[in-house]
């Protein structure tokens, strides 16, 4: 890794303020805060703020010295020339992290591509999103390299820092050629694509500008006061946007972001200590794997001051379990897709909230945010109009959201069909999830739109029956599914727990749901699959069910 010895903080002050609302500015105020602190650690090591700074203009400038039509090497800022989307091929490492940076730094789009995922998958996130630069580590150039025979154009520049020299990659990052300070970005450039899981399996790119970030991370500090010194866990991959919260939240205040390997669950509570961890944020399927490493005893985890938790349903017993083990921290239950920059709401757990706002057992999300507005879109295609959520009852619909963190569209615009409800004269996301909206503006989550089927006739809401069955004395988690058989649905439900019969399961449940609701089968899972942001792969779980119901594996 290139360091330059000149003083970081010193040299990037006159540039700090003219990128003040950018996501890289807020690293900048990080290396004024903490220049000499650990930006991140990972594999035991600390990378300072100054290193990190000095070896993304490092970086940033040879990729802008080997641009095609670049003359010269002198990096100066204000100029435009050098890639424009750039890639970083890795994932929790020094190269991803500083990677994002350079990015970054050079006024480009940065887009985040997870070397584990499959080839396929990355060839068409990096065709579509146009990549012109790729930074990554030596295992990410093996990945890479099984993807040259998918560029229809030319190939993109590839920088490896330190690794084996080669003809065809940058490995040399060399003072000469670095960037004399970051290059300004406008407020409505892209920042940084994400891709998600498209409905046709095709990835969806979501752009999320400078502006909109910006305008989220004010509200975060506002609500939270993080300092230089908190310690912030990173358990999402950078393809995740909860990572964007994790790193710039902590670079905004001078922290230090530490990824958590999966070994660090064998003996979470040593591992957080050890870091001096003061803030954790993970999925819900975080609780759990904390759980079954036993992790989770009363006061295991007493350094934490904040525990949010996002991506999925948070139900209130893995939340108040998780609140023993850390009962000096303030637990959160944050709600966003990735299309309104991270998240929109935030609701935090209180023994003051009333027992019928946790709908099938799930925390509620809270209200949204202040800079936002929301309206509830209901099945007949009325509009609850009330913005602030405010009002004389409750009231439920598909949540729709519009505001400064709203992106304008899908990298793709036939995406975009659908995905948005043009009222009262201006333009809202529509983001597919059902809520129930209470008078004082708390919002409890119901379920997504998609979440519903039809069987037998009746209308029925899969989250509904998974709380039911988590109810049961010996189950600990539950998620139904909809098969699809024979034109029609199927219910299989996978819990974990004490393994039991299908009938007995059945049986029990019929106390509680009406006989079309019970799941045809039931399989015991020792623990669900998870895809590599500790989320639970429903995908992989309604193959499994169609498989299982395909070889007459039924019992009712």
């Amino acid at each position: 890794m290139s360091v330059i010895t000149e003083t970081a903080a010193t040299r990037s002050a006159g540039t700090t303020a003219s990128l003040d609302r950018t996501l890289h500015g807020r690293f900048l105020r990080g290396l004024a805060i903490s220049p000499d602190r650990p930006a991140f650690r990972t594999a035991g090591r600390d990378v300072s703020y100054t290193e990190a700074h000095e070896s993304a203009l490092a970086w940033a400038g040879a990729l802008r010295n080997a641009a095609p039509g670049v003359a010269g090497s002198s990096g100066a800022a204000g100029s435009s020339a050098g890639p424009r989307v750039v890639a970083i091929l890795a994932t929790k490492t020094p190269e991803a992290y500083i990677g994002l940076l350079a990015a970054l730094y050079l006024g480009a789009v940065a887009v985040p591509v997870n070397p584990d995922f499959p080839a396929a998958r990355n060839r068409s996130i990096l065709t579509a999103a146009g990549v012109d630069a790729v930074i990554t580590d030596r295992r990410g150039l093996a990945v890479l390299d099984t993807l040259a025979a998918g560029w229809d154009d030319a190939p993109p520049l590839v920088l490896v820092p330190d690794g084996e020299p080669r003809a065809d990659v940058i490995t040399a990052t060399p003072p000469e050629t670095a960037l004399e300070a970051p290059l300004p970005a406008d407020a409505e450039a892209t920042a940084y694509i994400l891709f998600t899981s498209g409905s046709t399996g095709r990835p969806k790119g979501v752009p999320t500008s400078h502006r909109a970030a910006d305008s989220y991370f004010r509200t975060l500090d506002a609500r939270y006061g993080f300092g230089p010194d908190d310690v912030f866990s990173q358990t999402f991959d950078l393809t995740f946007d909860c990572a964007m919260f994790d790193l710039f939240c902590a670079w905004g205040a001078g922290g230090c972001v530490v990824p958590i390997p999966m070994q660090a669950y064998r003996a979470l509570p040593a591992f957080l200590a050890e870091q001096r961890m003061t803030v954790w944020f993970s999925t819900p399927g975080g609780i759990a794997l904390a759980r079954r490493t036993g992790a989770l005893s009363p006061g295991a985890l007493p350094g934490l001051r904040w525990s949010l938790f996002a991506g999925e349903p948070l139900h209130r017993q893995d939340a108040e379990d998780w609140l023993r083990a850390a009962p000096r921290s303030v637990v959160e239950n944050l709600y966003g897709p990735t299309e309104l920059t991270i998240t929109v709401t935030a609701h935090r757990l209180s023994p003051g909230t009333p027992d019928e706002r946790y709908v099938n057992g799930v925390v509620p999300i809270g209200p949204v945010h202040g800079s936002l507005d929301a309206l509830l879109l209901a099945p007949d295609g009325s509009v609850d109009g009330d913005s602030k959520g405010k009002g004389e009852g409750e009231s439920e619909g598909e949540l729709c959201i519009t505001g400064p963190q709203m992106f304008a569209g899908y990298l793709d615009p036939a995406e975009d069909a659908n995905r948005f409800l043009d009222h009262d004269g201006r333009r809202w996301y529509r983001t597919g999830d059902r809520v129930r909206r209470y008078p004082d503006g708390e919002i409890a989550y119901v379920g997504r739109a998609d979440d519903q089927v039809q069987v037998q006739g009746w209308r029925v809401e899969l989250s509904e029956v998974s709380h039911s069955v988590r109810g049961l004395p010996g189950v600990e988690d539950a998620v139904t599914v909809a098969a699809a058989v024979g034109g029609s649905h199927e219910l299989v439900t996978f819990y974990t727990g004490e393994p039991a019969a299908s009938a007995d399961l059945a049986r029990r449940l019929t106390a509680d749901l009406p006989k079309a609701m019970v799941p045809r089968l039931f399989q015991h899972l020792e623990e669900f699959p998870m895809n590599p942001n500790r989320k639970i792969d429903r995908s992989t779980l309604r193959s499994r069910a169609e498989a299982l119901l395909d070889r007459g594996r039924i019992r009712s």
